[in-house]
């Protein structure tokens, strides 16, 4: 019986191309993640752990279904092997079930002894050497699966396949639920897994080329390939230009979009004679931005013909395509700029959470091209569920040089001194709330605790809107920078949030990232005016310090001009992701007991330096 699939070439050669629907933005696999329970194979032994080893399986299964979600609210999916893994053919059949399943990350697991490096080599450690790999072994006296865990991990050790183990500090309790602190090493190496899954095989979308010079729009592609898993697409801005004047983007959502912005935002567009009527620059932003959503994710209204009789543009199914990218950047300035608006109501409406469609996950756009910042918005983004703010690291104030510039002392709310933080108005409008008030008293904030609140509940995710509606403005922009003109995106970021700043850093062909978590400083009215007004009052602002390091540390050790904010502190979390990609940490301020990095790091003294460079990047 033939195993092949009967293929009807001559009818394939007679079928037109179509857009072939999705079911989410972009085409994907979801990722996927397979437990694996394993148990000590002799007759006895085996029957002995059988109950209890399903019930450990249990209870990690329904804690990553029930936590672990893509930005859009997508569960990931996880499957189990078909049987307890025992011996080389029980871990074949796992294997071949796996590779069926398209598995991205593996969890092992055991109550009891196993015979670990026969079982891992015999089946190739479950899984392609991209896998991530953890193992959680049960401290216990009885039966303790921590023997295995520590003669499991030291094998992976040995043949260099990096694992991640996961053991309690104190003894457990099988009959009551994981514990708290088991719990966050399984969700945190999922949330990571999730990430590496979800990334590989999409895009970086780069929209013009180099901005002003800035290193980080020079998009590497081969760094992105090698570390990620990604590729890149190049797109002259002069399709942007060119889609505007043919009309190729959907007539009906541009007039919905207009109406939107009229009726929800307030709007400054500026005094003095501007480049175009405040209509016209409304209008030119709104369809810049439907544009690149488009060219990211594709349209199929613009492969319909008759959509495109009725709307005044030729249908063309190419262009309907998109890039499948997850994350893309747009030059701007200064060669779009010097002619035509900037992109940043473009950039604040597509990073947010919402736009004139309702709620949804951000989609993600690094100002000025930097694709450095864009890789570290993708990650946390995934990681975290939520929008991620672009900033210019735009001025170190100390408390002496806010007490000299205005006469407040600061002190106890920023002994350490604040980073302004802010840019030309590209800041996701989410950054204009304090989305921890939308997670009910009393409930444990972590940000992905928020996210899910706010995917879940519609009243929260109205709140959310309006208030970050209600707290920006719209401005012109500032003509000496943006002579096309532009709006900005102006608010004030609310003090007492958790954020997390991220950059990542090219040293050569080494990617490096930085991750410092901190706060937001809700500084005194006449001092915060002030900044503004000296820096550029029609912009963003946020104003963050930096945790256990003063302002200025971290103005002088970070790497670029601009980085990347999250909501929440997420270090732990992309210090995991990190070591999953094989990219070392610079710069962190993460507890050393929250670090959470593969075992082979322990042979290295924990030099994450050191062993990234023994393995390499994890697609090369």
């Amino acid at each position: 019986m033939s195993n092949q699939i009967a293929i009807d070439f001559k009818k394939l050669a007679k079928t037109p191309r179509w857009f072939v629907p999705s079911n989410r933005p972009l085409v994907g696999h979801i990722p996927t993640i397979a437990i694996t329970p394993v148990a000590d194979g002799r007759t006895g032994a085996f029957e002995d752990n059988l109950e209890r080893t399903w019930r450990m399986v249990e209870k990690v299964y329904n804690l990553i279904t029930q936590n672990v979600k893509l930005p859009d609210g997508t569960p990931i999916r996880v499957v189990v092997a078909p049987e307890i893994v025992y011996g080389p053919r029980t871990g074949a059949i796992a294997q071949k079930y796996y590779t069926e399943q398209g598995v991205n990350a593996n969890i092992w697991l055991s109550r009891s002894w196993a015979y670990s490096d026969e079982l891992m080599s015999a089946c190739q450690g479950i899984g392609s050497s991209e896998w991530q790999q953890a193992a959680y072994g049960l401290n216990q006296t009885d039966r303790p699966g921590a023997v295995w865990l520590k003669a499991f991990t030291a094998a992976m050790d040995e043949k260099k396949r990096p694992i991640f183990c996961i053991y309690n500090p104190d003894l457990e309790n099988e009959d009551a639920p994981l514990s708290p602190y088991v719990s966050e090493r399984l969700l945190r190496f999922a949330r990571c897994a999730t990430a590496v899954s979800e990334i590989r095989g999409k895009n970086y979308l780069s929209i013009g080329s180099v901005s002003m010079g800035i290193i980080g729009s020079d998009v590497r592609r081969n760094t992105m390939l090698h570390y990620m898993g990604m590729g890149s697409v190049s797109l002259d801005m002069v399709a942007i230009k060119g889609r505007i004047d043919k009309g190729l983007y959907d007539h009906n959502e541009l007039e919905k979009a207009v109406k939107f912005m009229k009726k929800s935002f307030k709007f400054d567009f500026g005094k003095g004679k501007r480049p175009s009527s405040n209509d016209e620059l409304l209008r030119t932003c709104i369809k810049m931005t439907l544009i690149v959503r488009d060219l990211m994710h594709g349209n199929p209204v613009l492969a319909d013909a008759a959509a495109g009789k009725k709307q005044g543009f030729n249908a063309d199914v190419e262009y309907a395509q998109g890039a499948n990218a997850i994350a893309a950047g747009t030059q701007g300035q200064r060669q779009w700029t010097d002619l035509y608006p900037n992109f940043d109501l473009t950039e604040s409406i597509l990073g947010s959470s919402f736009d004139w469609n309702g709620y949804r996950a951000p989609i993600i756009i690094a100002t000025e091209n930097d694709s450095k910042n864009g890789t570290g918005m993708l990650l946390a983004s995934l990681v975290t569920g939520m929008p991620q703010l672009f900033a210019d690291i735009r001025t170190n104030w100390t408390p002496e040089s806010i007490q000299n510039a205005t006469g407040v002392n600061v002190k106890k709310i920023a002994p350490r001194g604040i980073i302004d933080k802010r840019n030309s108005g590209a800041g996701a409008l989410d950054y204009a709330v304090d989305v921890f008030k939308m997670v009910p008293p009393g409930a444990r904030k972590s940000v992905q605790t928020v996210a899910e609140a706010l995917r879940s509940g519609k009243n929260n995710q109205n709140k959310l809107i309006a208030a970050a509606i209600k707290n920006t403005k719209y401005m012109g922009a500032a003509l000496t920078y943006f002579p096309g003109d532009g709006l900005s995106s102006h608010y004030r970021t609310p003090g007492g949030i958790p954020m997390t700043a991220y950059r990542y850093n090219m040293v050569g062909e080494m990617l490096t990232a930085s991750v410092v978590e901190g706060d937001t400083v809700d500084l005194p009215e006449k001092v915060a005016n002030h900044i503004s007004k000296v820096t550029d009052p029609t912009w963003p602002e946020t104003y963050w310090a930096p945790r256990n390091m003063t302002s200025f540390e971290y103005m002088s050790r970070i790497g670029p001009n601009h980085d990347a904010n999250s909501f929440g502190l997420i270090g732990a979390d992309l210090v995991t992701l990190n070591a999953m990609l094989r990219i070392p940490v610079d710069m962190h301020n993460v507890a050393h007991e929250d670090i959470f990095r593969p075992t082979m790091w322990d042979r290295f003294g924990g030099d994450d330096f050191r062993a990234c460079a023994e393995l390499g990047p994890l697609y090369r």
